[in-house]
C-alpha cells in the first residue's frame, strides 16, 4: 500500500544544537506507527515539524503525494492532517457537544454575511456540525455526556474528547501526542480501544506515547529516537528486543517496559 505520509530526512537545530537530525519513516493509511524514546529524543519535536507548528531546517514532509513542509497547521487540517497536544486544548465552561462542535470550524468555509444574518445556509451548516457531533461523541462513548460541562469529565473522558474533536475534521492522518498521559489503566484500556477502532477505519495514526504496553499493544510499526536520531524501527517485537533501544532506555522503567511488553 503506498504510504499517506512520508517523512523524509527531517531536521531541525535550536542555538546551534540539532534537536532532530535526519529522521525518516513512513506511514499508510489504517496503519498505526508509534515513535517512542526516552524524554528529550526529540519526539514531540518531530511532531511539531510534521504538523507545522515548525519549520523544519532539512528534510521534508510529504502528504498523499504533496509536499507540505512548513505548511501551516490549518492548512494541513483542509489536507486531512488533524492532531492532539500534550496538554489538553478542551474550553473546560463549555459543553461536551460544544467541545465536539469546535472540532467543525476548520471545516467551514460558508459565506460570513451567510452566518451573520443567519441565512439558511449557516444553519444548515450549523444542524450538519451538531449531528456529526453527535456521532462522533457516541463513537467516543461520551454521548450521554453530551449536555454536560467539559470541566466535570475525567482526565480520561476529556482525552477521548480532544480525540472526537480531533475526528471532526474527518482527518486521513491523525497525530496523538501522548494521548494516555496521565490517565489511569481503565481509563488507558479505553483509549487504546478507541485508537485501534480508528485506525480500522481506514485513517492512518502517528502516536507519541511513553506507556510502553500500550504502544506494544496496538502498533503496526515502530520508530525509535534517541538524541533526535532514529536508531531504530520495525513491529513491535523487533524493536523490543533491538540491543540500541534497550540500551537508550537502560536503568529506566521504560526500559524495562520496552524489553518485556511483548513477552
Amino acid at each position: 500500500m503506498t504510504a499517506l505520509l512520508s517523512v523524509e530526512g527531517l531536521g531541525i537545530s535550536f542555538g546551534g544544537l540539532k534537536a532532530v537530525n535526519d529522521v525518516s519513516f513512513t506511514v499508510r493509511p489504517g496503519e498505526i506507527v508509534s515513535v517512542i524514546g526516552p524524554n528529550g529524543a526529540g519526539k514531540t519535536t518531530l511532531f511539531n515539524m510534521i504538523s507545522g507548528v515548525y519549520q523544519p531546517g532539512s528534510g521534508r514532509v510529504v502528504l498523499g503525494g504533496e509536499n507540505v513542509t512548513g505548511m501551516a497547521p490549518h492548512l494541513l487540517a483542509r489536507r486531512g492532517m488533524s492532531r492532539t497536544f500534550q496538554n489538553l486544548q478542551i474550553f473546560q465552561s463549555m459543553t461536551v457537544l460544544e467541545n465536539a462542535i469546535s472540532g467543525y470550524h476548520l471545516k467551514e468555509r460558508g459565506p460570513v454575511l451567510a452566518d451573520l444574518f443567519g441565512l439558511p445556509s449557516s444553519r444548515r451548516r450549523a444542524a450538519e456540525a451538531q449531528a456529526g457531533a453527535r456521532e462522533l461523541l457516541a463513537r467516543v462513548g461520551l454521548d450521554r455526556a453530551a449536555e454536560r460541562e467539559a470541566g466535570n469529565l475525567s482526565y480520561g473522558a476529556l482525552k477521548r474528547l480532544e480525540i472526537a474533536r480531533a475526528l471532526a475534521l474527518s482527518p486521513k492522518i491523525l497525530l496523538l501526542d501522548e494521548p494516555a498521559a496521565g490517565c489511569n489503566a481503565v481509563e488507558t484500556e479505553e483509549i487504546d480501544h478507541l485508537i485501534a477502532e480508528v485506525a480500522k477505519s481506514g485513517v492512518a495514526i502517528l502516536l507519541v506515547e511513553h506507556d510502553m504496553k500500550m504502544v506494544m499493544r496496538i502498533s503496526n510499526h515502530i520508530v525509535v529516537l534517541d538524541h533526535g536520531e532514529k536508531i531504530a524501527e520495525g513491529d513491535p517485537a523487533t524493536v523490543s528486543r533491538n540491543p540500541a533501544v534497550i540500551a537508550a532506555y537502560l536503568g529506566t522503567d521504560a526500559g524495562t517496559e520496552a524489553a518485556h511488553a511483548d513477552g
